[in-house]
């Protein structure tokens, strides 16, 4: 890696769920003094920075997406002082830190929305969120056909028969991104962030903000799915991918927005950075977002949904480096997080398929878990020797699974129960993380804590947690842990390109230079190393130079 290029252009980011992560005071919810005390331990694992899902002032309607204050942070979570102590801790550490920002909504308690139910329609403060008065006789119709990503409707009328646009909960009303107060107030919200250390923001819906401003009923087959517009490409399709102009997702004035933004933290010094939560229906769509003069990274969702299967994988891979590449941007690659199901538990199935954001995963057939965590280990590696930069989803680096069996008693994602409970939602990727001991709450919380974790952790996961990894050679947490540190020693890995090398079906062979190859066998059968000097790391037993099936492996070449 180059010691001149920008930071984010490499670096492996720790995803925090703040909730589930680590608590502090003992209340059974993670918070800013539980991230504080896990500092050497995210030193210790060699990631680059950690992304914060969101801890403002909210009702937590929607766990913290529903922001009622951007400049405060929530009692739950902790205090505006202790996030500034986290920031400084951290960057002492040598971790940055990148909080994540809501723009596309707030939450139904913030000053601006309370203001405009009482202002009443017509008024200059309802002009900053999506007032429209309803269709049909009296205004009893919704304004358009538009659909919740949570379920149910798009539209709430309220008492003085207006209706607001919210496409996640009801809770979380639509700004209007037309408005010159919103996008002053978001740029105003950025410095305020920036002056007190913050390196860069994850960007929430960043393909959401602005509307067709005519309001438009869906075109046909666009019904809005919880997470996106994106379908991923399919190899076998002769066609490529055709963008869809849709009236709420990823049009093109969002990236007036992004290049007055670029241009806020661009006043100050150290490489400050945005990644996007943005979903394209096209790879070209998704480079828009990080032009040279716009944001500076976006995830890689089209990595996340593929199957495993080499045919599939190389092509998104390829897609991926190419656009990006053209507009001067690394590639990120991520393969688990708080929206959806952990991969061990979507890789442990017989049949491990596409999914899309209009077709979100559902799990089919029994789950086969050593398999799962087997491909786990394999896909990581693959990841960690891409070139770009990777996201870890806390509790990843210990092979956690999803945790299916929740009961409905205690779900409490909005999508449960919006979708009339035909849809368990992401409770079971949130569940807190286990540290230490054999019985709950693992060290997610002191001893004399005064409640239990917000969700119920699994009793088995004593032997997941970090105490029990720390020290193992063959667990999942000193695969990430030696992955790491050869990816940061090592100067083939990082930013840069790479080259493919022949390899039979089903395995992706690659080298990059200096020196170093990998290869991933998602085959059914054994695959011979290419020549090769020495196995830096391996994700399993490599016997007989021989790599087995869903086994991935490091050479110096």
């Amino acid at each position: 890696m180059s010691g001149t290029a920008p930071w984010w252009r490499s670096a492996v980011i720790y995803q925090v769920y703040i909730r589930s992560f680590a608590d502090g005071n003992g209340d059974g919810v993670g918070d800013v003094a539980g991230i504080r005390s896990r500092l050497p331990y995210l030193k210790s694992l060699g990631v680059d920075a950690i992304w914060i899902n969101p801890w403002y002032k909210s009702p937590m309607a929607d766990h913290g997406y529903d922001v009622a204050d951007y400049r405060e942070i929530d009692p739950l979570f902790g205090t505006l002082a202790e996030a500034e102590q986290l920031i400084e801790e951290a960057h002492r550490h040598g971790i940055r830190v990148i909080p994540d920002i809501v723009p596309n909504h707030t939450s139904d308690r913030h000053a601006w929305f309370r203001a405009a139910l009482a202002a009443g329609p017509g008024s200059p403060e309802r002009e900053r969120y999506i007032f429209r008065p309803g269709r049909g006789p009296g205004g009893a119709e919704p304004p358009n056909d538009w659909v919740s990503c949570f379920g149910g409707p798009a539209w709430t009328r309220l008492p003085d028969g207006d209706w607001y646009l919210h496409l996640f909960a009801p809770e979380q009303p639509d700004l209007n991104w037309e408005h010159h107060e919103v996008r002053a107030e978001f740029e105003s919200v950025l410095r305020f962030w920036f002056s007190r250390g913050v390196d860069g923001f994850r960007i929430d819906v960043a393909h959401g903000l602005v509307k067709d401003p005519e309001l438009p009923d869906l075109p046909p087959r666009q019904e809005p799915a919880r997470l996106g517009p994106l379908v991923p490409r399919d190899p076998a399709q002769e066609q490529p991918r055709q963008h869809v102009d849709h009236p709420h997702w990823d049009r093109e004035e969002v990236h007036d927005i992004y290049r007055a933004w670029r241009k806020v933290a661009d006043e100050f010094p150290g490489d400050r950075s945005f990644v996007a939560e943005a979903w394209a229906d096209t790879p070209e769509r998704l480079a828009a977002y990080v032009r040279r003069d716009g944001l500076h990274t976006a995830f890689n969702f089209d990595f996340l949904m593929s199957s495993w299967n080499a045919k599939e994988l190389r092509a998104v891979i390829d897609d991926s480096l190419a656009m990006l590449g053209a507009v001067g941007a690394p590639a990120t690659w991520v393969l688990s997080n708080h929206d959806v199901m952990r991969h061990p538990s979507r890789y442990g199935r017989k049949t491990v398929k596409r999914w899309t954001a209009n077709e979100p995963y559902r799990p089919e057939g029994p789950l086969d878990l050593n398999l799962g965590t087997r491909r786990a280990r394999a896909a990581a590696l693959l990841m960690l020797a891409l070139p770009g930069g990777a996201y870890i989803y806390q509790g990843e680096e210990l092979g956690l699974p999803e945790v299916e069996d929740l009961p409905e008693a205690v779900l409490q994602d909005p999508i449960w129960e919006r979708s009339g409970g035909s849809d368990r939602g992401r409770d079971g990727c949130r569940v807190p993380i286990p540290w230490a001991g054999q019985s709950a709450p693992f060290g997610f919380s002191p001893e004399d804590a005064s409640a239990g974790p917000w969700l119920p952790q699994p009793v088995g996961w004593g032997e997941r947690s970090v105490e029990a990894q720390t020290g193992d050679d063959t667990s999942m947490l000193e695969l990430y842990r030696t992955a790491l540190r050869l990816r940061r020693e090592h100067p083939a890995l990082g930013d840069g390109g790479l080259t493919w090398l022949d390899a039979p079906t089903g395995v992706l062979t690659f080298r990059r230079e200096p020196g170093f190859v990998a290869a991933v066998n998602l085959s059914s059968t054994p695959y011979r190393l290419p020549d090769h000097t020495t196995i830096l790391l391996a994700s399993g037993s490599v016997e007989g130079g021989l790599l087995a099936p869903d086994e991935a492996v490091w050479l110096s070449a």
